[in-house]
């Protein structure tokens, strides 16, 4: 194979640059745009009441309206002004009324995130993200979503947006969160539909709502039969094993079940919500943990505070549990630019390699899901640490790649 010459390796890097200035004028474009639609709505505000009465104090229906398109402390606008913006960008006027409504939910009431987007910083469309969910969240709690989001909204993931919003409406109103998850708890069922097993073929479907430690616990235990019969079984698929793994449960009642489940709670939070460490439950409430941990045969225990900033070394290639459990907790994802892959699935990595003299220190291990710790091994991607949070990719056309967690590593209480 013929080795590309400077020449081409020159070319090649400045298509990549090319790139990025063409997104970025196009995002600092989108954000003009987005500005200008604020504008547009302030420049016309909702009719005053006596415009939208006859005479004689009715309501006129078919004239220009007051509409509210953003949240709490918000303001509103004309109705027929949005038909006019919207037919001017190209735009029907249903976006046009999203649109309108996204530039004031962000102008109003998510200011820090609304300067990041008008430096260019955070793309309109991640915003509008955003703002889908915040609009119809109390003042309070858009301001800890804004607070939480806009230091790391540029990089981080949807499924960290709608957990920090989801989070944000529990905080603000802990009371109202119970409440529902008490009225979720009381959908649960688990449905076996026996009549059905002559549609299909003798298979019988299943559906149902758990909560969420049993669901953990359930998958915990297929997840092991299903890797049991593996060896009984090679030929079958994964889904099969798994199916047969489900109808073996029950076999042995004296098996204990074990659930672990990772809360964060700071002891000078006056809510009552504590973080959970999952990508699929972003919270939990105090009385909701509190059931979990008194469940009949269930065993609890306390772990003791981790310091994150101590230097935990071994003389051994393999990282200790501690090491694992502190790199995890410092840093929650594959430390990759923008990879969201969770840190608990992820190998932990020599960030200098043992075998070049890299030790198994702190300073020296990040997590790496499986597919960027090949690319860090078998390409040309480096990495360096910068600070405890802190790390810098190079690509191999020298491009680099900043990445921080500084505002998402865990908490230190667990």
């Amino acid at each position: 194979m013929a080795r590309r010459t400077r020449t081409q390796d020159s070319h090649l890097a400045g298509l990549l640059d090319a790139a990025s200035e063409q997104t970025m004028i196009a995002r600092m474009a989108e954000a003009a745009r987005f500005e200008l639609a604020a504008a547009w709505a302030e420049a016309h505000p909702a009719p005053v009441e006596d415009a939208v009465v006859d005479e004689l104090g009715d309501l006129v229906m078919f004239g220009d309206q007051p509409i509210t398109l953003a949240g709490e402390g918000a303001p509103g606008m004309s109705e027929f002004a949005v038909a006019e913006f919207a037919a001017a960008v190209g735009m029907s006027a249903y976006q046009g009324r999203n649109f309108l409504g996204a530039a004031l939910e962000t102008k109003y009431r998510l200011p820090q995130i609304w300067a990041r987007t008008m430096s260019g910083e955070i793309p309109v469309w991640k915003v509008r993200r955003v703002t889908d969910r915040t609009h119809r969240l109390d003042p309070t709690a858009a301001a800890h979503v804004d607070r939480q989001l806009a230091p790391v909204l540029a990089t981080c993931s949807w499924a960290k947006v709608e957990s920090e919003v989801e989070t944000a409406a529990a905080v603000a109103d802990p009371e109202h969160a119970e409440g529902e998850r008490l009225d979720c708890s009381a959908q649960a069922h688990l449905d076996i539909a026996l009549t059905d097993a002559h549609l299909n073929r003798g298979l019988v479907p299943i559906s149902g709502l758990l909560e969420y430690t049993d669901a953990l616990a359930l998958e915990t235990q297929i997840k092991a039969g299903a890797h049991a019969l593996l060896t009984e079984h090679p030929e079958l698929d994964l889904d099969i094993r798994r199916a047969m793994a489900a109808g073996q449960l029950g076999g042995d009642a004296a098996v204990p079940r074990e659930v672990v489940v990772y809360a964060h709670h700071q002891s000078n939070d006056a809510h009552g919500i504590v973080g959970v460490e999952s990508g699929h439950l972003p919270y939990a409430t105090i009385e909701q943990l509190h059931e979990w941990c008194a469940t009949n045969g269930t065993k609890v225990s306390i772990r003791p505070v981790l310091d994150l900033s101590e230097e935990i070394s071994t003389d051994a290639y393999a990282p200790t549990a501690r090491q694992r459990e502190q790199a995890i907790l410092t840093t929650p994802t594959c430390v990759f630019p923008h990879c969201s892959k969770t840190a608990r699935g992820c190998d932990l990595d020599h960030i200098t390699a043992y075998s070049q003299g890299g030790r198994t220190t702190s300073w020296n291990l990040a997590p790496l899901c499986r597919f960027h710790h090949r690319v860090k091994t078998f390409s040309a991607w480096t990495y360096r640490r910068t600070s405890r949070t802190g790390f810098e990719w190079t690509s191999p056309k020298g491009r680099v790649h900043p990445v921080d967690f500084t505002t998402e590593h865990r908490r230190r209480t667990r």
